[in-house]
C-alpha cells in the first residue's frame, strides 16, 4: 500500500486553486489606462475609509498603489498584482507585485495595497532599483487603521508607510515582508 505525504496531497489542489487565482488576476490586468482607472477606485475608498488619507498622500513624494492583490496558499501560497506609481498626482511607471510564500497558510484573499513614499530619498531608492524587496531594499511601516479610519500614528514618521485595505476573505498571515516589487511595460 503506497502513503502519500500530507504536504503531497495538497499539492495537486493547491496548484490548481493557484493557478485559477493568477489566472483570474491576469485576466484583470490591463492595459495603462485600466489600471490607471483601478488605482483611481482604490485611491478614493483609501480616501473615504482613512481620515488623514489625503493629507498623507498630499506630503508623499509618491504613491504606489496595487488595486487588487490576489493572495492564496494552502501550506505553500503566492501573491500577485500589478500598479502604478504616481508623483505629484500623476501615473510616471507601472509596477507588479509577487510573492511566494511557505508555512501556515489557508485561504484566499484579495487586497488594496498603497505604499506611501515620505522623503524624497525613500523615492529615489525605489525607483533607481531594478527589483525592490520589502524588508530588503526598504522598510515598510504597515500602519494599521482603526475604528472610524483612525491611524496608528506612532508610524506616520517613517520613510514608506504601507496600507492594506478592503481585503475580502480570509487570510492567517497578513505582512508586506518578502514581496518584491518590479517595474513593468504598459
Amino acid at each position: 500500500m503506497k502513503t502519500v505525504s500530507f504536504e503531497k496531497s495538497l499539492l495537486i489542489p493547491f496548484l490548481i486553486l493557484f493557478s485559477i487565482v493568477l489566472l483570474s488576476n491576469s485576466a484583470q490586468a490591463g492595459s495603462a489606462a485600466v489600471i490607471d482607472v483601478k488605482v483611481n477606485e482604490a485611491l478614493d475608498k483609501f480616501h473615504k475609509e482613512v481620515k488623514s488619507a489625503k493629507e498623507l498622500v498630499r506630503k508623499s513624494h509618491g504613491v504606489l498603489v496595487f488595486p487588487s492583490v490576489i493572495k492564496a496558499g494552502m501550506g505553500i501560497g503566492g501573491e500577485y498584482g500589478e500598479g502604478a506609481l504616481r508623483v505629484n498626482g500623476k501615473t510616471v511607471d507601472y509596477y507588479n507585485t509577487a510573492t511566494v510564500s511557505i508555512g501556515l497558510q489557508l485561504g484566499a484573499q484579495a487586497k488594496t495595497v498603497i505604499l506611501l513614499f515620505m522623503t524624497k530619498e525613500a523615492l529615489s531608492n525605489f525607483r533607481n532599483s531594478k527589483g525592490w524587496k520589502v524588508g530588503v531594499d526598504g522598510s515598510v511601516a504597515l500602519v494599521k487603521v482603526g475604528a472610524g479610519g483612525s491611524l496608528d500614528t506612532t508610524k506616520i514618521k517613517e520613510p514608506i508607510l504601507g496600507f492594506v485595505i478592503g481585503q475580502k476573505g480570509l487570510m492567517y498571515n497578513l505582512t508586506l515582508e518578502g514581496s518584491k516589487i518590479t517595474k513593468i511595460n504598459k
